[in-house]
């Protein structure tokens, strides 16, 4: 029997990569995002449901979940993958973007494993891929709502073993560092300075060391890991991937937290 696999945020990036990989792995698809009238690649291949899913919707997330089971009759592995980033000063934040930040990296990650688990559980078998980051472990300046949200994906993740292992559910974490996907584009609220002195000239400094980033061009790494992590058979929680996650996860617990902020801040130029 073909295995299902489900996919927030499909239609860019890494969650695009991912359903081509599954799909080209045998499995059936479901592949949600927010505007699904727009797609037409992945429509077009067989065992590929694209439906729509907008996690600020209650309702949009039972739907989707819902089509998938009629379709496929039930969801063995939930790659929560949609997700956006903020970068500026935490003072300079406006509350409805604070508010949205943890609305879709958090609230909405917890509402689509909500609406998963009841078949996961009453079937004892099942994985929940959540993708957090590099910025889930260290962070970077002016990325303070982002790194808080991906710190609670780790948190939520790693304890959520406890309550799910035992009814044969498996957690995993997948951390990508930093690719070429049009993450910084669409997915990415900026803030800026807010027109506070004080932060503007090392916010200028870290936007422009960001563009001189060495940002990784193969995006079918995640992708997989994300396979990996599904498919591997254990309980290994995190899966970093990309040259700089896992150079810079190497290098953390080898520094205190001082020597770690000083090289972090030599490294953006700020």
């Amino acid at each position: 029997m073909k295995k299902t696999v489900f996919i927030t945020g499909a239609s860019s990036g890494f969650g695009r990569a991912t359903v081509k990989l599954f799909h080209q792995k045998g499995w059936n698809v479901i592949a949600t995002m927010r505007s699904p009238e727009k797609e037409t690649e992945l429509s077009a291949l067989a065992g590929v449901l694209v439906t729509r899913l907008d996690l600020n919707n209650q309702s949009d997330i039972g739907a989707a979940v819902q089509a998938g089971i009629r379709e496929f009759g039930q969801i063995d592995v939930l790659v929560n993958n949609a997700g956006f980033g903020t970068l500026g000063a935490l003072e300079a934040a406006p509350e409805e973007v604070i508010r949205q930040q943890f609305e879709v990296n958090v609230f909405g990650l917890i509402n689509v494993i909500k609406t998963i688990l009841p078949g996961m559980r009453v079937r004892k078998s099942g994985t929940i891929i959540n993708i957090s980051s590099v910025g889930g472990r260290l962070t970077f300046p002016f990325c303070t709502l982002y790194h808080a949200t991906k710190f609670a994906v780790e948190g939520l993740t790693e304890s959520l073993q406890y309550e799910l292992n035992p009814l044969g559910i498996r957690l995993k974490l997948v951390e990508p560092g930093g690719y070429k996907t049009d993450f910084a584009g669409r997915s990415m609220a900026y803030y800026g300075a807010g027109g506070l002195e004080a932060y503007q000239t090392p916010y200028d400094r870290f936007v422009g060391k960001l563009d001189q980033w060495p940002m990784s061009e193969n995006i079918g790494e995640v992708a997989e890991a994300i396979y990996e992590a599904a498919t591997d058979g254990t309980e290994k929680l995190r899966y970093p991937v990309g040259h700089d996650a896992v150079q810079l996860l190497e290098v953390r617990p080898q520094m205190e937290d001082v020597a770690f902020k000083q090289m972090m801040i030599g490294q953006t130029g700020i």
